[in-house]
């Protein structure tokens, strides 16, 4: 015989599950929409994925409610206290889904008149990864089902292998003359948008394990530092603060460097650093949207005015920090003063890293 408390936590463990489910219905359904938007060439249904997002947030909203009323009431601990804070976790995450289907459909009505358009081969092949990710990860929830928990969380490479393909094709796409520049922005977000579906999987697999076991893992990105440098062209004073970070051999960080209009690495800029003894011949020059997870990187550092526009807008947790030091890539003149100019940028460049690194760790580097 079941007592009446067992069974009103349990009837408020269902109703709860069953929201869950039905906003995972939900962002799924807007993901498929997103994605047939694209590659059909659908105005009105990417309107329809636009629109149809204030039922997720609204569902958000109500989800949050009944757990808050459940912690009130039931007051749970064990295992159901452990549910329903991953299931506050989980709320979050779809609700953040259901923003990348948005931003998806969105992108996508920018691009839309522009002609000609790419083969969209890959991004229903990133799409039909994430997309998934996101399902079993909901259904792991569901049965609390740890091996599937487990196995959805090792997709996530391939996924980002995709994204990264992706963002080379664009860019080569564009080099040749054969992609609008209008398009290479807006597609490379909405690629990086389905890499980041598959993240939010993970997330929801991480709570799943938590919920089960009261085994906590971070996810890959959380427990290192992420430093980032961004300046006009990612060609010469962005090269050489990337080499200089990771010439530190700091194994807690994660340090990479990005450009607002990218173009080739100076080959004057390699030769400078390999004078230095270290070695950025294996660095190559990238839009901001091929950095990998930069959402996770809590520390962004413009070395230029234009590169400001990386920096995320308030509220976030991120660092913006800004370094008034002149390219040294964009010097023209006679040997000597290019050679000045690159070692006044270094000097700079290696003290203001080491001095940021050592704030960070508490201590003095190295």
């Amino acid at each position: 015989m079941t007592s009446h408390f067992e069974e009103s936590l349990q009837r408020g463990i269902d109703l709860i599950r069953s929201k869950v489910i039905e906003m995972g219905n939900l962002a799924e359904r807007a993901l498929q929409g997103s994605l047939q938007a694209l590659i059909e060439r659908n105005r009105q249904l990417a309107y329809s994925v636009i629109l149809r997002d204030q039922y997720i947030d609204e569902l958000e909203k109500e989800l949050d409610r009944l757990c808050l009323e459940f912690l009130v009431r039931q007051q749970p601990v064990g295992a159901h206290l452990r549910f329903v804070f991953a299931t506050i976790k989980i709320n979050n995450e779809m609700e953040r889904i259901g923003d990348y289907a948005e931003s998806i459909a969105r992108h996508f009505l920018r691009i839309n008149a522009l002609e000609p358009h790419p083969s969209y081969d890959k991004f229903v092949e990133i799409a039909n990864l994430a997309i998934p990710m996101l399902r079993n990860a909901l259904k792991a929830f569901v049965e609390q089902n740890v091996e599937l928990a487990r196995a959805t969380t090792e997709l996530e490479d391939k996924v980002d292998g995709i994204r990264n393909s992706i963002h080379e094709d664009l860019v080569h796409l564009r080099e040749e003359g054969k992609l609008p520049l209008g398009m290479l922005a807006p597609l490379m977000i909405i690629a990086s948008r389905f890499e980041r579906v598959a993240d939010q999987a993970c997330n929801i697999c991480e709570e799943v394990l938590f919920m089960c076991s009261g085994e906590y893992i971070k996810h890959k990105g959380g427990e290192v530092l992420r430093v980032l440098f961004v300046d006009d062209g990612n060609a010469g004073a962005s090269q050489m603060a990337e080499g200089i970070a990771n010439a530190l051999n700091q194994s807690r960080f994660v340090f990479s460097s990005a450009g607002v209009s990218p173009r080739s690495v100076e080959a004057r800029t390699v030769r400078f650093m390999m004078d230095k003894n270290i070695d950025i011949s294996h660095q190559t020059a990238k839009y901001l949207n091929q950095i990998p997870n930069l959402d996770h990187y809590q520390v962004i550092i413009a070395l230029s005015k234009d590169a400001e526009v990386a920096f995320p807008p308030a509220p976030t947790k991120t660092v913006s920090i800004d370094w008034e030091v002149d390219d040294p890539a964009k010097v023209e003149g006679s040997g000597e003063e290019v050679r000045a100019a690159y070692e006044k940028a270094f000097q700079f460049l290696e003290t203001h890293i080491r001095d940021l690194v050592g704030a960070i760790l508490g201590g003095e580097t190295d």
